[in-house]
């Protein structure tokens, strides 16, 4: 395939000398290639002139066809690159809590069973320090908001709604529903998310003012010091699946809602083995809750 490469070098530079340089290669290297490949074909290939080098009558019409066989050459090294790179990539990810509980087990177990041999790592933060995460290359790609980044593409997954805690005993603990004019005097544990909070636009919204006594970083947490009694929150309805803490989780009126969505600098340059989980999770996504 060399020699294919060194005539078609040739041909777009219109010298040995300038293709032997271009190629590093000496311009006897390029002349032995060429003559090699004439003697195989049986077909002289090139005539050189004061004005250069140019194609026969015969090798004009061979040379598409070397054309040709370079693409698909190049095509399959590109796609060994990327077999190669699924087999021993790291994806790094950035991720909120929920996704890393209630998906991200369900998801790399899929992808595994695909590619074994693919490494995750998990940067867990909120989605202040994600989209930094993202936009200094520290992830590959991350798990956000759309309204809480900037100069990011961003891919939407799901809406999920958020829910209002409650200590058991509370006495809105009953209710179906749980209206933000009722609990802005409440003390609140708000969770830690950067600068952008669902709950706390969501009060803005309604022209209120949450009463924020604790602000923590931990969805664990905040269920144990409401279970304590020290006050109330707003999670996510995907974080409060498989717990046990003596609680009471109601909706909001008005319903609250986040918006979850893929967040990345550039997918040109996203590596292999995060465009290929990047897909799956995409094609997956009804099955996740």
């Amino acid at each position: 395939m060399n020699r294919y490469i060194a005539l078609q070098k040739i041909i777009e530079l219109g010298s040995f000398t300038k293709a032997a340089e271009a190629l590093g290669y000496t311009q006897s290297s390029i002349s032995q290639m060429v003559a090699s490949l004439e003697k195989e074909l049986g077909i002289t290939l090139l005539t050189r002139s004061r004005t250069g080098v140019k194609l026969t009558i015969e090798g004009a019409d061979l040379y598409p066809f070397i054309d040709r066989s370079i693409l698909q050459y190049r095509a399959m090294q590109e796609k060994a690159n990327e077999i190669k790179g699924l087999a021993t990539g790291i994806i790094r990810v950035g991720t909120i809590s929920s996704i890393t509980c209630h998906w991200m087990p369900q998801l790399i177990n899929g992808f595994q069973q695909r590619y074994p041999h693919v490494q995750f790592l998990f940067h867990q933060g909120d989605y202040s320090s994600i989209q930094e995460w993202i936009k200094t290359g520290a992830v590959d790609f991350g798990f956000i908001t759309p309204p809480a980044v900037t100069d990011l593409e961003t891919i939407p997954l799901k809406d999920g709604e958020m829910l209002v805690l409650l200590p058991a005993d509370h006495p809105l603990a009953k209710q179906p529903s749980v209206r933000l004019k009722d609990i802005a005097e409440e003390p609140f544990i708000l969770l830690e998310e950067g600068h952008y909070s669902e709950p706390m636009n969501a009060f803005h919204d309604e022209g209120l003012e949450a009463n924020i006594k604790y602000t923590i970083h931990d969805d664990y947490a905040i269920m144990t010091m409401v279970e304590a009694g020290l006050g109330i929150s707003i999670l996510a309805e995907l974080m409060l699946r498989r717990t046990n803490y003596d609680i009471v989780c109601l909706p909001a009126d008005p319903p609250i809602y986040r918006k979850l969505a893929i967040g990345y600098k550039d997918k040109n340059s996203l590596p292999i083995a995060s465009k290929y989980f990047i897909n799956y999770l995409i094609e997956n996504i009804e099955n996740l809750p």
